[in-house]
């Protein structure tokens, strides 16, 4: 099945595409798509691209652990993401830190956000891994779900 996102705004649905693209590239460890489809998404507003990553990740995060998160099992979602990821990948681990803490809300001392570039290349490659053969078209409308909730609330 593939989803068109027609009902997104533009910039929601060139991020959609994006990420789609990344996403089952990074899923199918695809070495020869992989590289195109993250620049297609650097190229995006990374603001808006990171909030609806984060959004993807915080999701499947606690999905995977409903009864909440600790160290431990944050420790081995990122073990296991850079691990899969480096077998095919280049894979920056402080960069998959920082997505992991950030879709968790957890405020970091760190003094610069992450490039368009890190942010692109390798939040695919942790989502593939989170999402273990489930649908990512499915996290990802839920995403854009939350963030359209979240600014309806702050109007």
């Amino acid at each position: 099945m593939t989803t068109t996102w027609r009902h997104l705004p533009p910039a929601a649905r060139a991020i959609a595409v994006a990420a789609t693209d990344a996403v089952a590239a990074a899923t199918a460890r695809d070495a020869e798509a992989f590289p195109p489809a993250a620049e297609r998404l650097a190229a995006l507003d990374p603001e808006q691209t990171g909030r609806v990553l984060g959004a993807v990740v915080r999701t499947l995060l606690e999905e995977r652990h409903p009864d909440g998160l600790d160290g431990d099992d944050v420790r081995a979602a990122l073990e296991h993401a850079v691990r899969e990821a480096a077998a095919w990948q280049e894979v920056d681990p402080q960069v998959m830190v920082t997505l992991l803490v950030g879709a968790l809300g957890i405020q970091t001392d760190e003094e610069s956000p992450l490039t368009p570039v890190a942010l692109a290349r390798n939040a695919p490659l942790l989502i593939a891994d989170l999402l273990q053969q489930r649908p990512f078209a499915r996290y990802l409308e839920l995403a854009f779900t939350e963030i359209a909730r979240a600014e309806t609330h702050d109007v």
